[in-house]
């Protein structure tokens, strides 16, 4: 418990992701399954974590003040969000709701308190060689945050424009967010001695924080008229269509880092908690697909996330299987995890 790890969260990300994505191409089962894991583990993992700040406050702290597990804490954020939108998809409003409450509050609090603890209050100097992919986390969350809002201004009339500004503000925000961390990361890679085990799995996020930015954008598209919505919508429609692009052309780059790293470098392919990092891009990816192409008209992008998405279900099995196996290790002989 003392040692788990702040971005657990992704498992509901990677969950609830996939979950959407076969409940907008019809396999209505296969959803609400995912759906359930989805939920169980948020409940889980809240547990988990409460617990482990009642009886390892230290541990919790310290992984605060780390730059490299820190902006894991962000996907509480994205994977409230995550499951809000699942919600919505089943028509709990009022359920979405409230979790962009609890998301929004904890994203703006995070939002200064995580690089300042983990980067700007260091006397390590320079802060680019503390950077590595769990940044983009900060993206995504910023993302998941205009995602729920963007899917409640379509049913919350009173509160639409309010939404509106909300869902803009924090895709907006995102964006710029992921400039500064692609160019911060970029500068670590480039710059500084790069070990195998240094290039794990949430570098895929950098990927992911570009699809959520082309779902969250999607549905800012789709958004009733309201001032701010009328104001942006043109130029998100047209920005969502060049994100999606840059994804595209990272998914080749991600995968020859990893065939550098466990084939060429040798770096063992076992079971660790970030492996959800890989997950969630994927099912990310394969919805953005999906919503990017039926709000802008693209029936081949459309036809790419609905074929994509079967990669991002195989992924998640395996990840689950080596998952459970993982824990039930853990449990049954605790002295070798």
């Amino acid at each position: 418990m003392e040692r788990l790890t702040p971005g657990y969260f992704a498992l509901v990300m990677a969950s609830g992701i996939i979950s959407i994505g076969l409940g907008l191409t019809g396999f209505r089962l296969l959803s609400v399954l995912l759906f359930t894991v989805c939920i169980v583990a948020y409940v889980v993992l809240l547990g988990l974590n409460l617990w482990r700040f009642a009886s390892f406050r230290h541990a919790m702290v310290e992984d605060f003040k780390d730059p490299k597990r820190a902006f894991g804490f962000f996907t509480f954020v994205a994977g409230t969000n995550v499951l809000g939108a699942r919600a919505a998809a089943e028509g709990w409003y009022s359920l979405t709701a409230w979790l962009l409450v609890v998301s929004f509050s904890v994203w703006l609090v995070l939002g200064y308190v995580i690089p300042w603890s983990a980067v700007l209050s260091r006397a390590e100097r320079p802060a680019v060689a503390l950077a590595n992919g769990t940044w983009f986390i900060w993206v995504v969350a910023s993302q998941s945050v205009a995602v729920s809002a963007a899917t409640l201004e379509v049913v919350m009339e009173d509160a639409r424009a309010w939404l509106a500004i909300l869902a803009v503000l924090s895709w907006s925000v995102g964006v710029f967010l992921y400039a500064a961390s692609a160019i911060i990361v970029a500068l670590r890679i480039m710059l500084y001695e790069l070990d195998p085990k240094d290039f794990d799995p949430p570098y895929w996020v950098a990927m992911g924080a570009v699809a959520i930015t082309v779902v969250a954008g999607a549905r800012i598209v789709e958004m009733e008229s309201a001032p701010m919505a009328d104001a942006t919508q043109g130029l998100v429609a047209g920005l969502s269509v060049v994100f999606w692009a840059f994804a595209t052309w990272l998914i080749p780059v991600l995968v020859a880092a990893g065939v550098w790293r466990h084939y060429v470098r040798k770096v063992p392919l076992v079971y660790v908690p970030t492996l959800w990092s890989i997950i969630f891009p994927l099912g990310m990816y394969a919805v953005a697909g999906i919503y990017l192409g039926r709000a802008d008209r693209l029936p081949i992008v459309e036809a790419i996330g609905s074929s994509w998405l079967w990669v991002a279900v195989t992924a998640w099995l395996l990840v689950f299987i080596a998952m459970t196996r993982s824990v039930g290790t853990a449990l049954v002989r605790p002295d070798r995890t």
